[in-house]
This record gives C-alpha cells, sequence and structure tokens, in this order.
C-alpha cells in the first residue's frame, strides 16, 4: 500500500512568493552597481512620471471642443486631436468624401492582419491583395459613379499606408531579383545589379525623390509623365529593392555549398533550387535585418511631404495652421508618432513571430 508523504514546508506558496521575492531583491540590489542603478532609475521615474501623468492625463482638455480652454490649460490639449482627427488622419480629402479613405484604411489593416497568418499564405493571397488595391485606388481616385479626387488631395493615413505596403510589397521581390543578379555568374547581369545597387545605395532617398518630383519633368513629356504620387511611390520602391537586395544578398551567402550541390545532385533546376531550397533558408536566416530595413522604411515614406505629398506629417502641420486653435504641437505629433509606433511595433513583432516560427518549420 501506498504512503502519502506530507507535504514539505519548502513546496508551501508562501515560500515560492518570498523566493521570488529573494531573486528580485538580488536582481535589483543584488551588486552595488545593480543598487545604484535601481536607485538612480527609480529617483529618474520619481521625478518625471509625476509631472507627465498630469500634462498628459489630469490637467489635459479631452474632448472640449472650445478653444479657448485649451489656451486656459495647463496640461495637454487632446480636444485638437479630438476635433481635428479627420484632417490628421485624411488630410486635404473633400470632407464630404472621407468616408471613402476611412474605408481604405479599414481594408489595408484589414488585409494585413489577414496576411500575417500562416493559414493565409496561399497563391489567393497575392491575388487577393491586386484585387484590394484595384478597389483601394478606385475609392481614392473616384471614378465609375464616385466624385474623382486627384492624388494631390490625398493624404494623411491612407497615403502612407499606400506608400508602405505598395513600395515594400513590390520592391521585395524585386530585391530577391537583384540579389540573385548580383551573384550570376553571367557578366552583364551582375554588372547591371552592382551598378543598380550601388548607385540607388550611394544617394540619400531625398534626392531620389527630389530627381522624381523635379527632375523628371524635364525629361519626359507631359503626356508621358506619371503622377507626382506614381513617382514617389516608384522612388521609394527602387530605393527599398536596392537595400532589400543587399540584406538578401547576405543571406544568400550564409547558404553553404552543400545546399547547391544537394539540389543539384536531385536534378533541380536554377529557379527550383532557388525557390525550394535555397531561398527559404536565405530569407530565414536574415528576418531581423529584413524587418529593420522594412521598419526603416515605414518611416521613410513621410519624407514624401518634401515633394509635396500629403502624408500624416504634413497633414499634422496643415492642422496646426488653423489660427483658432493654440497649436498644440507637442500632442498632435506625439498622436502622428503613435500611429507611426504602431505600425512599426507591430511588423517588428510579426518579424519575431518568424524568426520563432523558422526553426520549426525547417
Amino acid at each position: 500500500m501506498a504512503m502519502s508523504l506530507p507535504m514539505s514546508s519548502e513546496a508551501t506558496p508562501d515560500h515560492f512568493r518570498f523566493a521570488g521575492l529573494r531573486r528580485l531583491a538580488k536582481l535589483l540590489f543584488g551588486t552595488p552597481l545593480n543598487a545604484a542603478l535601481t536607485l538612480l532609475f527609480g529617483a529618474l521615474l520619481f521625478v518625471t512620471v509625476p509631472p507627465m501623468l498630469r500634462w498628459l492625463v489630469i490637467d489635459a482638455v479631452l474632448f472640449d471642443p472650445d478653444p479657448n480652454a485649451c489656451r486656459a490649460a495647463t496640461g495637454a490639449c487632446w480636444s485638437f486631436i479630438y476635433a481635428k482627427s479627420g484632417q490628421l488622419l485624411f488630410g486635404i480629402y473633400p470632407f464630404d468624401e472621407r468616408w471613402r479613405p476611412a474605408i481604405v484604411c479599414l481594408l489595408i489593416l484589414a488585409l494585413l492582419g489577414w496576411s500575417v497568418r500562416p493559414a493565409s499564405w496561399t497563391s489567393r493571397l497575392l491575388a487577393l491583395w491586386v484585387a484590394a488595391f484595384a478597389l483601394i485606388f478606385w475609392l481614392m481616385g473616384g471614378g465609375f459613379g464616385l466624385a474623382e479626387v486627384p492624388t494631390s488631395s490625398w493624404g494623411g493615413l491612407p497615403v502612407t499606408l499606400i506608400l508602405t505596403v505598395v513600395a515594400i510589397g513590390i520592391a521585395f521581390p524585386v530585391g530577391i531579383l537583384l540579389a540573385l543578379a548580383r551573384r550570376s555568374t553571367l557578366p552583364a547581369v551582375r554588372v547591371g545589379a552592382v551598378v543598380l545597387i550601388e548607385s540607388v545605395r550611394g544617394l540619400p532617398l531625398l534626392s531620389i525623390l527630389f530627381v522624381a518630383s523635379i527632375m523628371m519633368p524635364l525629361f519626359l513629356p507631359e503626356a508621358l509623365l506619371p503622377d507626382k504620387f506614381v513617382r514617389a511611390l516608384v522612388a521609394l520602391t527602387v530605393f527599398a529593392a536596392a537595400y532589400l537586395a543587399e540584406v538578401i544578398r547576405g543571406g544568400l551567402q550564409a547558404i553553404p555549398n552543400g545546399q547547391y550541390e544537394a539540389a543539384a545532385s536531385l536534378g533541380l533546376p536554377f529557379w527550383r533550387t532557388q525557390r525550394l531550397v535555397i531561398l527559404p533558408q536565405a530569407i530565414r536566416v536574415v528576418i531581423p535585418a529584413l524587418a529593420n530595413t522594412i521598419i526603416v522604411m515605414i518611416k521613410n515614406t513621410s519624407l514624401v511631404l518634401v515633394i509635396g505629398l500629403f502624408d500624416l506629417i504634413s497633414s499634422g502641420k496643415a492642422a496646426l495652421a488653423d489660427p483658432e486653435w493654440p497649436s498644440p504641437a507637442a500632442e498632435t505629433f506625439l498622436f502622428i508618432g503613435a500611429i507611426f509606433f504602431a505600425l512599426s511595433f507591430s511588423f517588428a513583432r510579426f518579424a519575431d513571430f518568424l524568426e520563432r516560427r523558422g526553426p520549426a518549420a525547417h
């Protein structure tokens, strides 16, 4: 007959609680350096957090539509963000038609959320994105029953999302082709890829945008000149493709020759070798570098303001020009920064998911 042993006092919940407190105390105060850093950081929080809370929440004006309430307040003027939310999010898009960019934003975000699911990674996903962007450009531009709105009147969050998704979505496969071309044994293909990649990487994005916006009209007749929005989109795509190509080339170089030899021994042709054997491993290796490059490109879309496109930052500056309000610039740029942070942080978490999923998939 089995005998039940009494529970040891070491296994009581109080023991685990005190053990956790001891580990925390050792972590924070285990060494003189840790203790000094803990006290310094605690003092910094004590000095900075209460004033920030007072400004952000306690003394802030939240939803009062009266601009004079912000002038009299000592805290943040969030009512400006509330009153100007339409202009901040959609720029100078016609007021009566702002339901269209609102649908566009929801559609893009919904598709991005759907696309991060591994179950959705099928051949139909590309067709879904193509159909969605045909709908997006129809909603934004009009025609076929909707009032036409030129791209010069587009602005805010839809412009940022469209530029980001289209530029990165096209630049990624183009970057793969450029990386393969740079490693090609054909001299003409290799030299052409090197010249393109190094030329683009040697120029700042601002200069490429200026060339697309100012120099191209000098060399092309007006009938063949693309719209300014399209020119900015092409410039962002080329710039992103050049940087992504070098990241992917680093992944290709990390693949041992035995993988190529194994694929050759199976009789796989070049493109099937790349698609089934080499590229999945190469991309998995460089996921952190790819995520870093793409996050930088998300933020680089704000540079289109220098060529007259109304992205989020341009919309914020236009909203601040209203003389009826006290121009709460800090609140406006905190709001815009929060949107960029949400986009960048979400993609960083997705990249982390891919990196953790990689070995299991391999």
